[in-house]
């Protein structure tokens, strides 16, 4: 019972690791193996999602949320800054702990509305939050895991990166604001109501402070000005002397899945028929391929996997974060909402896949369309 559970749950990281226990019978173990890890995109993802996991601890973004909803007047504006919160949000704090976050808040800020208008934006809102997430992420390369990986793997500087994608960041938000508009303009002149009681809860400044230092120190290691191991032991350190609860928050299970499709990519490349045929699908097509591959993997395994097999990684970069739209899973992010849906409005949940397909495929088209016209 305990392993169904474990499998449900852990889905990705099961199959990858099933994934590289197979790929061992092809390639049995040996020295080579530890030159498939990636110890430093595994070093600065366990920092920052440590110190994004105490942030949100200490109620840092739930606060900044209330400031900015605080100031509102009109459920557009509402609906602006809860779908805002969840871009901009993400890509500092990234595509996950952004929906974790900001979901739920969601959910408490809307049952302040009338009933009615209630009804008609929880689902709309919750879906766009989840696509602004996705979006919003792909911009920095602490945005989302797959970026961190690919930013390392590429060699850019991060003017390069954010060069790269903000063309598709820009026209994502003139979208989501034009969506939020369009849903909002029967409700646009209501004002909102009181927001509901913060919960009653302490943070801690001392923390809070140790925290932003860690993230600035995180930051230079992405950039390179720092060892990414500096940065790893000063986190790891810090975390334990002064706010040890913490790491029961971080997501070892992700850490785990970058190990295992780490050993299965790296198996994969020492067989010559496997690598000669998906370097002939790749080649010339590898934002194509990346999007679909997410479709079907989600984009972070889709960004491993096929890494290992070209060197256009800029066109990887796009492909898999543009990728993370489509269907649920083309990105592992998307998870998080439906279970809020599922658990909040269990009777929404199929109004909510249908609106969340149908969205997520006009928004990809879309941006596919600008990526065929601007040509990178």
């Amino acid at each position: 019972m305990k392993l169904k559970r474990f499998l449900k749950q852990e889905t990705v990281l099961s199959v990858a690791a099933v994934l590289a226990v197979l790929s061992m019978f092809f390639v049995p173990p040996d020295a080579d193996y530890l030159g498939y890890i990636d110890l430093r995109t595994l070093a600065i993802l366990f920092s920052l999602m440590t110190i994004m996991a105490g942030l949100r601890r200490q109620g840092v973004f739930d606060r900044m949320g209330r400031a900015l909803l605080a100031r509102t007047g009109s459920t557009l504006q509402l609906v602006l800054v809860l779908v805002g919160l969840c871009f901009f949000g993400s890509m500092i704090i990234t595509n996950d702990v952004s929906l974790l976050t900001f979901v739920p808040f969601t959910f408490v800020v809307l049952s302040g509305l009338a009933p009615d208008t209630r009804r008609a934006l929880t689902i709309p809102v919750v879906c766009m939050q989840t696509i602004a997430a996705n979006l919003g992420s792909m911009l920095t390369p602490i945005g989302n895991p797959q970026n961190l990986y690919l930013y390392g793997k590429s060699g850019m500087s991060m003017a390069e990166f954010l060069l790269l994608m903000f063309p598709y960041t820009v026209v994502s938000l003139l979208l989501l604001v034009g969506w939020a508009v369009m849903v909002c303009r029967k409700q646009a002149s209501s004002c909102i109501g009181a927001l509901p009681e913060q919960p009653n809860t302490t943070a801690d400044r001392k923390i809070i402070l140790l925290d932003v230092v860690l993230f600035a120190v995180c930051l230079l290691a992405v950039v390179q000005v720092l060892p990414y191991g500096v940065a790893f032991a000063a986190v790891l350190v810090c975390t334990l002397c002064a706010d040890r609860s913490t790491l029961r928050n971080v997501d070892y299970s992700l850490l785990l899945t970058f190990v295992a499709f780490f050993v299965f990519i790296g198996n994969l490349g020492r067989i010559p028929a496997f690598s000669g045929w998906l370097q002939a699908i790749l080649a010339g097509r590898e934002v194509l391929v990346a999007v679909l591959a997410s479709q079907v993997t989600s984009n972070v395994p889709a960004a491993l996997l096929l890494s290992g097999f070209t060197d256009e990684t800029a066109a990887l970069i796009i492909g898999t974060n543009l990728g993370g739209l489509g269907t649920l899973i083309a990105s592992m992010a998307s998870l998080i909402s439906y279970r809020q849906i599922a658990r909040e409005l269990p009777e929404e949940k199929g109004r909510y896949f249908k609106l969340f397909t149908l969205s997520n495929l006009i928004f990809l088209v879309i941006l596919l369309a600008e990526w065929r016209i601007i040509g990178r």
